[in-house]
């Protein structure tokens, strides 16, 4: 039996540290690809789009009624991409880290075990300003994960940054069988205010001339987060597409100009995981179509970075359902989405 294609998805993946403001007048059309610029198959929009954001403003008043409404962000993304015929899949926030998702609803059907999840780093894993979100879930029968992060800040936390790395790792925890942690999932994504810096003893004027002369390559060869893959000290089992755009922090607000009391580095960044070959007679694939900064965003003092990836999945199987009782070890018995938004307000009413 020749292989058919089960899944050839195109997920906008978007992440942006806001810095407390709130969205109010701006436009999310550019970061969404909703101006034709997405690089999707024949430009057609994407079927998939998951947020992740930084720094989100929380007031304690705000989040309770986040219980019931959108949080602003959220409310801003949906109402870009409701005319669009967008539904909202789901989203976590765990106090200013936050991740949503919306798909065509033609893929509901196809989106079973959903789950949210989130864990604390900071303060040694007391405190939630720092750590990770995350949305899982069947997606066609196959196990993905979606990862939000932000992770210590700052030149000399390289240490902090792994520690956080490998917390997230060790902690953040499903309750569907076969996929209990990150990487048990066959496909994932992890995306966020990384905050990795620049090795070397260069000035923060040293960086930004190099930047204006387009030496981007001497920069990146020195980028904490390419060398902690290397060593395997921390994201080894992740791929980048390495950035060919400017840093995208530290600017002035409201503009674009770098802010020279910390170093120019690529904080913000997105990465992913497939494994090609893990089930017999079924290829699964990712291709990555975009990889972006998107510089005219001034709102806070970093800029938003997006990229849009092909999830294909081939398979002697003829429909997702076979495929999933293949992947998780049974059929499924869950109603499609039924699950995240009572875990979410559980998680929420117990924080209060």
């Amino acid at each position: 039996m020749s292989a058919s294609i089960i899944a050839n998805l195109c997920i906008h993946i978007l992440t942006w540290n806001v810095g407390t403001h709130q969205p109010d007048d701006i436009s999310m059309t550019d970061v969404l690809s909703l101006n034709g610029t997405t690089a999707c198959p024949n430009q057609q929009l994407p079927d998939i789009y998951v947020v992740a954001l930084q720094e989100v403003s929380i007031h304690a008043k705000n989040q309770f009624l986040n219980i019931f409404h959108d949080d602003p962000w959220t409310f801003k993304i949906g109402a870009h991409l409701t005319p669009y015929d967008y539904i909202k899949v789901g989203t976590e926030q765990m106090q200013g880290i936050l991740i949503m998702m919306f798909a065509q609803p033609k893929h509901e059907p196809h989106m079973k075990d959903v789950e949210v999840q989130s864990t604390r780093t900071g303060l040694g894993g007391l405190w939630g300003n720092k750590g990770a979100v995350s949305i899982r879930m069947s997606l066609y029968g196959t196990g993905v994960t979606f990862v939000g992060a932000h992770l210590a800040a700052h030149d000399d936390k390289l240490s902090e940054r792994i520690e956080d790395y490998n917390q997230i790792v060790n902690n953040h925890h499903y309750k569907t069988p076969k996929y209990r942690s990150i990487f048990d999932h066959d496909y994932v994504f992890w995306f966020g205010d990384l905050n990795f810096r620049l090795t070397g003893t260069d000035s923060a004027w040293d960086i930004r001339n190099l930047v204006e002369q387009a030496k981007l390559e001497e920069l990146i060869e020195r980028d904490q987060l390419s060398l902690a893959r290397t060593t395997g000290n921390a994201f080894a089992l992740l791929t980048e597409e390495l950035p060919t755009f400017a840093p995208t922090f530290k600017f002035h607000e409201g503009t674009s100009e770098y802010n020279l009391k910390r170093r120019p580095a690529w904080c913000d960044r997105i990465l992913y995981r497939v494994q090609v070959n893990r089930y017999p007679d079924i290829t699964l694939n990712i291709t990555q179509l975009s990889y972006k900064s998107h510089p005219d965003y001034t709102l806070s003092d970093h800029k938003p970075v997006s990229a849009e990836f092909l999830y294909k999945i081939e398979a002697q199987s003829q429909t997702d359902e076979e495929l999933y009782e293949l992947t998780h070890g049974g059929s499924s018995t869950e109603t499609p989405l039924a699950s995240v938004t009572i875990l979410f307000v559980t998680a929420l009413l117990i924080f209060y």
